[in-house]
């Protein structure tokens, strides 16, 4: 069965409605892992808007099982990856007026830029993935910088439900080829608790990466038991 992954960013964004300190966010990620979470996952944008600089150097110090930052090439974000040391970095595309993370990095067309971020992430002992779409040419891109990658759920997750078969079968032969090219693979965005399964079902994926619908059902049942149900929704 895949791993879980739990993104906390949107705690944040709740904690920056009013620019306090609750939800305290070193609290969410040890309430996740204490409920049978496998990682923290925390997107630092270049504007800040949920998690800070400062967060991610305390989420290093309290996550026992793994941090794995989300972040773009960026320069200055780069440096703080390099200062701070997550256990793992995921390079995502970024565009400031996006409300969430649109489609995948396009490893194509920045591969110099993206290679060199690795290399330079590397040197510091830090895991790397790329967050692409699951097409053959993106992967065949990826495979040559690194050894890990998470395959955009997106289309699947926003598809109709006559429609999702066909993105399910797209992100099947994804994950696939991209075994049987010797990558990790892992998969997110927008899975929840009504779409999780079929994706956690597809054999290879070694772990999801879910945030947004865990924190939303979080409000109604608390934070652990909304950890404890995506956990056995894809086990």
């Amino acid at each position: 069965m895949p791993k879980l992954g739990v993104n906390i960013d949107h705690a944040a964004s709740l904690r920056q409605l009013r620019d306090g300190i609750e939800p305290e966010i070193a609290s969410c990620a040890i309430l996740c892992e204490s409920a049978g979470c496998d990682s923290i996952v925390v997107h630092l944008r270049q504007d800040q808007r949920h998690i800070k600089e400062s967060d991610v150097y305390l989420l290093k110090k309290v996550v026992k099982t793994k941090l794995n930052l989300e972040m773009s090439t960026d320069k200055r974000i780069v440096e703080v990856a390099c200062r701070a040391k997550p256990h793992q970095a995921t390079l995502v595309p970024e565009r400031r007026n996006e409300v969430t993370t649109e489609g995948g990095l396009d490893v194509i067309a920045n591969f110099k830029r993206v290679k060199d971020v690795v290399a330079q992430l590397k040197e510091e002992g830090i895991v790397v993935s790329l967050f692409i779409d699951p097409k053959k040419k993106q992967i065949d891109a990826a495979r040559k910088i690194v050894d890990m990658i998470e395959l955009h759920t997106g289309r699947y997750a926003d598809a109709r439900l006559a429609q999702r078969g066909k993105y399910l079968d797209e992100l099947t032969k994804a994950v696939h080829y991209a075994k049987d090219l010797g990558l990790v693979v892992n998969a997110g965005h927008g899975l929840d608790y009504d779409n999780v399964e079929p994706v956690a079902r597809i054999e290879g994926i070694e772990e999801l990466n879910i945030g947004y619908s865990i924190i939303c059902q979080a409000i109604f049942i608390g934070l652990g038991r909304a950890v404890k149900r995506m956990k056995d929704l894809i086990s």
